[in-house]
């Protein structure tokens, strides 16, 4: 049996294209496959899941050496379990840069496209009878991560090729695109139950800039000021996140999707001299607003100074 997994703080693009591709193995290369989350998926991608009739997937345990597994939506070590290099890749199916550091135990099939979603790239690989026969709640789950990974085509990362596969699949489904956009950034923007220590793992990833290492957060929402308004407690409990995660900073930047820009909390000189130095703009107090910055893939990695 083959598991297939996405990275650690799964978002609708890593759970939802783990069990596109599970269907995929399954149902058009009778191979025997099933996907896993590697932690708790976010609110998006639970109602993602609901709304087109699937069950979150397992928590991956322990992996062995030697289990056969496929890895979507990141190619990176730090994002995988541990022994991920004992296992018995077969393939990486991915959109974010090549980081390095996985070897395998044969050649494999590795497609990385420069598109906004990993779902658009399974698209782009599928041949028929895949996409004669794709049922529509996977249609759904396609649609779905391109909406989420292009912030509704907002989002710099956004591809012709992304647009044209999600337009497709609205028009087959009847979905209308900015209706359910909204619907899905609703659940994203519900952080009610979240802990700050929580919310600031939900969406991050671990980057490091010289001999700084980050973990590098984003809240995509349309109520910023849900996520601002806990704006202390959040600064708070960056030390003893940053500490735990063996990194020397948390950083938080909240997308505001509507208004398409993302404020980063300051809550020290290195935050600080982080944001002048990266973005180009004077810091006076514990936030700044970053006007256009909303994809952490292309706008904000990209430009970290320290």
């Amino acid at each position: 049996m083959i598991k297939i997994f996405g990275h650690l703080a799964p978002d609708t693009d890593a759970t939802c294209s783990a069990i596109v591709w599970a269907w995929y193995l399954n149902n058009i290369r009778n191979l025997k496959a099933e996907a896993y989350v590697l932690g708790e998926p976010n609110t998006e991608a639970k109602f993602v899941l609901e709304r087109w009739g699937f069950a979150q997937p397992e928590l991956l345990g322990t992996l062995e050496a030697g289990e056969k597994v496929v890895i979507v939506d990141t190619n990176n070590p730090a994002e995988l379990p541990e022994g991920i290099n004992d296992a018995d890749i077969g393939q990486i199916i991915d959109h974010h840069l090549l980081v390095g550091g996985i070897t395998t135990k044969k050649p494999i099939n590795v497609t990385i496209r420069p598109v906004a979603s990993t779902a658009t790239v399974m698209y782009s690989i599928m041949r028929e009878p895949a996409l004669d026969t794709m049922p529509d709640a996977v249609k759904g789950l396609i649609l779905s991560c391109i909406i989420s990974d292009t912030l509704e085509f907002r989002s710099p990362t956004t591809t012709p090729r992304d647009r044209e596969i999600a337009e497709r699949l609205a028009g087959d489904l009847g979905i209308d695109i900015p209706a359910y956009a909204a619907e899905m950034f609703a659940a994203k923007s519900d952080i009610s139950h979240f802990t700050d220590a929580e919310l600031l793992r939900l969406d991050s990833k671990k980057y490091e800039v010289g001999d700084t290492g980050f973990r590098v957060s984003v809240l995509e929402t349309t109520s910023p000021d849900a996520v601002l308004g806990r704006k202390d407690s959040l600064m708070s409990s960056m030390g003893d996140v940053a500490a735990e995660d063996g990194v020397d900073q948390v950083l938080l930047f909240v997308v505001d999707i509507l208004n398409e820009e993302a404020t980063l909390l300051v809550p020290n000189d290195l935050v600080k001299t982080v944001a002048e130095r990266s973005f180009g703009v004077s810091v006076d107090g514990d936030t700044v607003v970053l006007p256009g910055v909303v994809s952490r893939k292309k706008q904000i990695i990209p430009n970290l100074k320290v």
